[in-house]
């Protein structure tokens, strides 16, 4: 899309209701509805990032050591330890995933939407400046703004 047809765009969405303009519409299309899983995956990831809780993990350790007096068979003491860190492990991986892969793609909306309003602020100037046209599809081409328009 050429700058005077990306200009004429937002001419008509403009007086349509721009989404730009629409306070309630993020520019990268992130919807702010959290589903249940996401919101216990960051609920979680709080309580464990917390210093009380490797206190915990710590004391769970301290208990079970010297339980070996009251299991006679060292290989089912082994087993209770290794169990419960490993579930423990297993599950707050699942949780911590899902956090880290919701705050990376966060993140990529937002420098998304920088870059989107970047480039149209060099679409603008390029009249005045016509080396920031080069830079401009520089800018569009490395984020892949291109492909995301031609989406819309």
């Amino acid at each position: 899309m050429s700058t005077s047809e990306r200009e004429q765009h937002f001419e008509r969405e403009g007086s349509e209701g721009s989404r730009h303009s629409d306070a309630k519409t993020m520019p990268s299309e992130v919807t702010s509805r959290v589903g249940i899983f996401d919101r216990f995956a960051t609920h979680a990831s709080t309580f464990v990032s917390r210093a009380w809780f490797f206190v915990m993990c710590v004391l769970l350790v301290v208990i079970w050591a010297p339980s070996i007096v009251v299991l006679p068979d060292v290989d089912t003491w082994q087993l209770i330890i290794n169990t419960a860190t490993t579930i423990v492990t297993f599950l707050l991986v699942a949780l911590l995933q899902n956090t880290q892969k919701r705050a990376d793609d966060a993140v990529q909306h937002k420098l998304n939407a920088i870059a989107e309003g970047l480039s149209d602020l060099m679409g603008r100037l390029a009249r005045d400046h016509p080396d920031l046209g080069d830079d401009r599809d520089e800018l569009r081409q490395a984020v892949g703004l291109e492909e995301r328009e031609s989406a819309e």
